[in-house]
Formats: C-alpha cells, structure tokens, sequence
C-alpha cells in the first residue's frame, strides 16, 4: 500500500482504504478501481493523500489482467455510469445547455433580449432524449453532482427533476413542458446579486442574507414583461413560499401559491440539498428524503410530496449503499411509512430493517 496526492493518481488503480472526506461521507469504497470522476471528486473534497495497493512490476500477463478485472468488478455503479460513453455524451449536451441558458439569462438582463423558450426547451429535451428511463437520468444526474453552479446548473438540474415529477403525476406534454421551462427560469434573479455573495463558503451577514432572500422579487421582475406563461412567472416569485406560511418572500399559504410553483419548489430544495456546495458536502437523497419525512410534509402540497419522495425512492431500490456506520448493502425493501429508511441486505445475507433500528443508523451514501 502507498499514499499518493490526488495529483499523483491515475486511471486504473485501486484503493487500499476507502475515500472518505472530512465531513465522514465515503466518496469511494475499498477495493474500488479509480477513474478520472473519482479523482476530480477527491480534488474537490480536498482530500490530501489516498491509499492505493501497491503495484508490483514483476506481475505476469495473467496476473495484471486479474487485478483489472478486479478493480473493474470493484467500480461502484457511480463509477461505472461516470466511465460510459452514455455519461460523456449526456455531459456534453448538460454544458451545451447550460452555455444555452447563460445566453439567454445575460441578454435578457444586460441587453432586454426576448427570451427564446422554443430553443431553451429543444436544449433541455435532447437531455431527456437521451435516456431511456427516469432511473438513467438520476444516474446522469448523480454523477454530475461535484458541479458547484449556484445559478445554471441548478435551474437546468431543478428543470429536468420538474419534469420528471410531471411524469410521475402524470400530466401532459404541454404541462411537462411548461415545468421544465418554470425551473429552468425559477432563480434567474440571482444573476442580480454578485457570486461573491451566492458562493460564499462562510456564514452571511445578515444583509447578504436579506439579499439572497430578494432574488425570487428579481427573477419576477425580469420575467413580468415577457411573452412568457403567467405561470412561469409565478414560479419564479413564489418557489419559496411553504404551504404552511413560512416560506417568502410573502409568505403565502397553500390554496394562495401557484401549483407549478409549488412543484418547482421541491425540486428546488431537492436538488440544493444533493449537491455539493462551497460551505457543505452532498446529502445523500435517502438524508433528503428524511429531512422531508422530519418536516412532516406541512410545508408542501401532499399530493406533490407524496408522490415525489414515493419515486425518488423506488428509483434507488436494488442499489448499493452505504450506512453510517460504514457497512454496505443492497437496499431490498422500502417501507411505505419510513421511505427514508427501507430493509438492507448485506454481503452476508443478513437483513436490516431500518424503520427498527437506532436513529443514528441512516444511509450515508448510494454507489
């Protein structure tokens, strides 16, 4: 075994200790064969040394050409998804959408351009062309995860997760349509406030914060004058607002905010609370689907919260995970009252039912 700095890995080895970051969450387990994704994820997290097997010169042909399958047998699903060509191309049409949307968002607000929603919806559609089921397109997304954008990739992130939920209810391509260009446009007043302040790694003052809490007024005003769908509008004023009140910036109640908005706002929470930030790590979508759980849905239209968490953790069964406690398993079973916490089978074929166990025992990770 041999420690080496992220810049000193290549493609191709193995790990003699699992990755784990500073906050505790496992980046990769033991034995898995590093990739280019992994590497840019330990540079990310900041992580100084990795533990890697030692390679030995004197190997034969047969033996080199075990160690390969081995660490191709060790890869996570992550990291085999992040390898395929499948992931390359959907990364490519992820950034040319995104290059899409800043066009459109910078002349919207530097120059009073129209916005073009004919060529931001062909953008984002060949993304959803590109996979055949919803479960694909979590994994692409998954895998994209480490990009830090506070603006763009998170409106292209929260569009595509609107559109699924669409599905989910079951609504019409017009409808499909329309919640992908609201999530794609929810937080564009955020290009009103300066990235020194949006990305921020340390705490904000409380004027910062006032600011930040004034975008979705922005969004609103920049989108009022436009040949746009009122609720397209809305969902950019209102993705904030909490069916319980507590939400902003007017704190509305349920029966007073736009249904579109109310979709959009959970796919806005979801997608901030899964995606690495400056100032924390990742939560794991069975964490988000807990918090969820914690709140008692009062915050969002039971309808749209039922449903979403229902599929998000359907699209997880069958995966690997990783508990708290570091042991892996397979998820086998969700439990309808706790979907935060299903059954787990691990490599000794011993089950765990999480709704039973100790609190502090939760899924840390899925790979």
């Amino acid at each position: 075994m041999r420690s080496l700095e992220p810049r000193e890995l290549t493609e191709g080895m193995v790990l003699a200790e699992p990755v784990i970051t500073q906050a505790g969450q496992v980046l990769a387990p033991k034995g898995s064969g590093i990739t280019r994704q992994l590497i840019n994820r330990i540079r990310l997290y900041r992580i100084g040394q990795v533990a890697v097997e030692e390679e030995k010169t004197e190997r034969t042909d047969t033996a080199q050409a075990q160690t390969k399958t081995h660490a191709e047998k060790s890869r996570t699903h992550s990291q085999k998804v992040a390898a395929s060509n499948q992931f390359r191309d959907f990364q490519f049409i992820y950034y040319e959408t995104i290059e899409e949307m800043k066009r459109a968002f910078t002349g919207l607000a530097e120059r009073g351009e129209p916005i073009d929603t004919d060529r931001l919806l062909s953008a984002s559609s060949d993304l959803f062309r590109s996979r055949s089921t919803i479960a694909e397109m979590f994994d692409m997304l998954f895998n994209l995860r480490t990009v830090s954008d506070a603006v763009y990739a998170h409106c292209l992130n929260v569009a595509l997760i609107s559109r699924m939920i669409g599905r989910w209810l079951k609504a019409d391509r017009e409808t499909r349509d329309l919640l992908t260009l609201a999530g794609m446009l929810h937080d564009i007043g955020k290009i009103k406030i300066p990235d020194e302040i949006l990305n921020k790694p340390d705490t904000l003052t409380e004027a910062e914060f006032a600011l930040i809490r004034q975008h979705p007024r922005f969004g609103y005003e920049l989108l009022k004058g436009q040949q746009l769908n009122d609720h397209i509008k809305k969902a950019a004023l209102m993705h904030h607002e909490r069916s319980d009140g507590s939400g902003y910036p007017a704190g509305l109640t349920d029966e007073r905010i736009d249904s579109v908005a109310q979709i959009i706002g959970i796919a806005d929470v979801y997608d901030a609370m899964t995606t690495s930030r400056a100032y924390r790590t990742p939560l794991c979508p069975f964490e988000v689907i807990s918090r969820f759980e914690q709140e008692g849905f009062q915050k969002y239209h039971t309808r749209y919260i039922l449903t979403f968490l229902q599929q998000i953790a359907e699209t997880y069964q069958n995966n690997r995970v990783i508990l708290s406690n570091g042991r892996c398993g397979k998820i086998v079973m969700l439990n309808q009252k706790a979907l935060s916490r299903p059954m787990v089978q691990f490599d000794d074929n011993t089950v765990l039912d999480l709704s039973t166990a100790d609190k502090d025992l939760y899924i840390r990770a899925i790979f």
